[in-house]
């Protein structure tokens, strides 16, 4: 039976719901936002046709809050509930519970959810539908000694991994015996910790492994087809940073046959709906591929396969539009014969997240934004200027896409849309994804999931420096500020610098990441001399329309420009500089104590431990606070031994970037 929905409820925030908001316009379904106390004036709840208030910030008091998502679904007649990724989508419970509610859950069956959901279970089911798994052992509820034997039968390197979960937890790679019996320990401890379960199975380890995983799509009348594969490789501590579609490893012998696997894993379970079939492939043996695991809902990197599938004479189809017409009841409209791929298409996701302190969470007001556009370019978003970026959801904030007929066309097009990303009063990792796709290993398609981790250092430091002529950027910046303008100008008013003899130039000090720079300025904006640092020049400046062009030493340079609170945001090419003005930032790292003793938070969110009290003797490494944002804790230890004199915050408290948490005095630590 087809039915026609009205109104549909998106259980999600950010980039994704504001995604899945503007396809049900295009439908001419009326869309039903739901949002936090965080989100009040967030994106998704400004595009959507009504919203609901749905509780405090914390995540399971809102968005994992099933009773209240339900109830919002009925007070305003939705019919149907599209979950996004994240939060609830894979959650069996709640859609079982939209089920007793009368309410269509845009997604799989719960058995399907459950059966995907256990690494363990899953990996028999497909494995009796044909589909190759990674040799080992996958019994449920295998003892230490299980496990110890099923490791040596594999033959090292092996890959302990928890049945429950993922994102990385609880995994250990084993390259000889004498190292086991601790890593199954540590192993089930993290498990136990992470998921509440410590059930562990043992996978033969894969050496230069790439991730490569197959959208599928299945209707309630037995069809199942796939849009070909995207290669996932290019990832950090197992999250994706890059994605593309198809492959460059796979040849079309070999994408037929890892499709045809998707297919049957997911007939195996029933499954209806949008998924995911992930598997692991060698760079070293392309033509062999085993299952990981199967994610039951839309992924974070789905328009890299709606760009490139092409049906008839046309390109590009809607995951999402999909999602609703099977959810309604209706059949796919193409057999798999109908489908091909067309072209290139690769994806970057940008965090609030800095690189350069290790990628921890960031966060601010969002002073101003700027999205790319052009031929083949797309973005999803959940970025406006305005909106304040916290620290209580996923650090993610938009995604780049660019689609080209050919791989190396696609990674230009894409490269030259991050340059003309801009994010202004919050760090993002854009310059670092840049950085990442001038790699000749990303650029040749020599790809494997350890390569950014290998490269990280040099991926991080090209794309964390502060160019002098930046500074320079920032004080004319300040100087056209400071003039006057109308149709009359007093010549006392203008911040020439005049007087009797040579003038003297107008000094502005700013301190960026690395230092502190002092520039000096002769002349107006329209005609000045600039001297930063030994190199002195002459320079000009406009601003129009938040465009600050800035000519200096010759080369003319266009940032995007905002200014609070002292700081002055900088961006071009990708990369974003925040420069305070007349303040020395010391040198310290994420969490140490500066010059003057303030031990500070590395980044914002929430104080989970505060293990220290006013007089409290300390000794170097020892743990002071604990806090916590965007699924990340960080340990804040004391960096010498002294005497805690002052404590600014308590366990349960928000805190913001580099704010003071205590105040230390170093010195010798007395023994009791």
């Amino acid at each position: 039976m087809v039915q026609h929905f009205d109104s549909v409820l998106v259980a999600n925030r950010g980039e994704i719901a504001v995604r899945v908001i503007r396809t049900l316009r295009r439908l001419g379904i009326r869309s039903v936002a739901v949002y936090s106390d965080a989100d009040r004036s967030s994106r998704h709840v400004a595009e959507a046709d009504t919203a609901v208030h749905i509780g405090p910030r914390a995540a399971a008091e809102s968005y994992l809050h099933i009773e209240r998502i339900i109830d919002a679904a009925r007070r305003t007649g939705a019919q149907a509930i599209h979950p996004g990724y994240g939060f609830l989508a894979e959650n069996s419970a709640f859609a079982a519970a939209c089920a007793e509610a009368g309410i269509v859950f845009i997604g799989p069956p719960a058995s399907a959810i459950d059966s995907m959901g256990d690494k363990i279970r899953a990996k028999q089911t497909v494995q009796a539908a044909g589909v190759p798994v990674v040799p080992g052992r996958s019994e449920p509820g295998m003892s230490d000694t299980d496990i110890r034997k099923a490791a040596v039968d594999a033959g090292f390197p092996v890959l302990l991994k928890p049945s429950a979960g993922g994102g990385g937890k609880g995994m250990r790679a084993v390259h000889d015996e004498s190292a086991l019996d601790e890593a199954i320990a540590s192993a089930r401890r993290e498990a136990r910790a992470s998921f509440g379960d410590d059930t562990l199975f043992v996978e033969r380890y894969v050496a230069r492994p790439r991730h490569i995983e197959v959208q599928v799509l299945a209707d309630a009348h037995g069809g199942v087809v796939h849009l070909g594969e995207r290669e996932c490789s290019l990832q950090r501590r197992h999250q994706k940073i890059i994605e593309e579609a198809p492959s460059p490893l796979l040849d079309a012998e070999t994408r037929a046959r890892i499709g045809a696997s998707a297919v049957d894993a997911a007939r195996s379970v029933g499954y209806v709906g949008a998924g995911t079939v992930e598997f692991i492939v060698s760079a070293d043996a392309p033509d062999e591929f085993f299952f990981m695991e199967m994610n039951t809902r839309l992924q974070v990197e789905h328009p890299v396969t709606e760009l490139v599938t092409a049906v008839g004479a046309e390109r590009g189809v809607d995951l999402v539009e999909q999602q609703v017409r099977i959810a309604a009841g209706e059949p796919l409209p193409w057999a798999q014969d109908e489908l091909r791929i067309e072209g290139h298409s690769v994806e970057a996701r940008v965090y609030a997240e800095d690189p350069a302190r290790g990628f921890l969470p960031t966060g601010g007001d969002v002073l101003a934004a700027h999205e790319p556009a052009g031929t083949g370019v797309r973005v999803d978003s959940g970025v406006w200027t305005g909106m304040a970026v916290g620290s209580d959801y996923d650090p993610m904030l938009a995604k780049v896409i660019a689609w080209a007929p050919d791989r190396a066309g696609a990674l230009r097009r894409l490269d030259a849309a991050l340059a003309d990303t801009a994010v202004l009063g919050v760090h993002t990792n854009v310059a670092f994804l840049r950085s990442l796709l001038t790699n000749p290993d990303v650029r040749a398609g020599r790809l494997d999931t350890g390569l950014v981790e290998r490269d990280l250092d040099d991926l991080v430091a090209a794309s964390a420096t502060t160019p002098q002529e930046v500074y320079v950027a920032a004080a004319l910046d300040r100087l056209l500020a400071d003039e006057p303008t109308g149709p009359v100008v007093d010549p006392w008013d203008v911040p020439g610098g005049w007087r009797l003899g040579a003038p003297a130039p107008a000094v502005w000090r700013f301190a960026g990441p690395e230092e502190q720079v002092e520039v000096r300025i002769r002349g107006r904006a329209a005609d000045a001399v600039v001297t930063a640092g030994d190199s002195t020049g002459p320079a000009r400046v406009e601003l129009r329309d938040d465009v600050l062009t800035v000519t200096y030493q010759e080369r003319t340079r266009r940032y995007r420009v905002a200014r609070a609170d002292g700081v002055t945001w900088l961006a071009a090419d990708g990369h974003a500089w925040a420069l305070t003005e007349h303040r020395l930032l010391a040198d310290r790292g994420p969490g140490a104590a500066g010059s003057d003793g303030a031990v500070t938070s590395p980044m914002p969110g929430t104080v989970l431990v505060a293990d220290v009290t006013a007089g409290q003797q300390v000794r170097a490494g020892q743990t002071l606070f604990v806090v916590e944002a965007m699924k990340m804790e960080h340990t804040i230890t004391a960096p010498v031994d002294g005497v805690v004199t002052e404590v600014h915050v308590r366990r349960g408290q928000s805190v913001g970037l580099d704010q003071p948490l205590a105040v230390l005095t170093a010195g010798a630590h007395e023994e009791a």
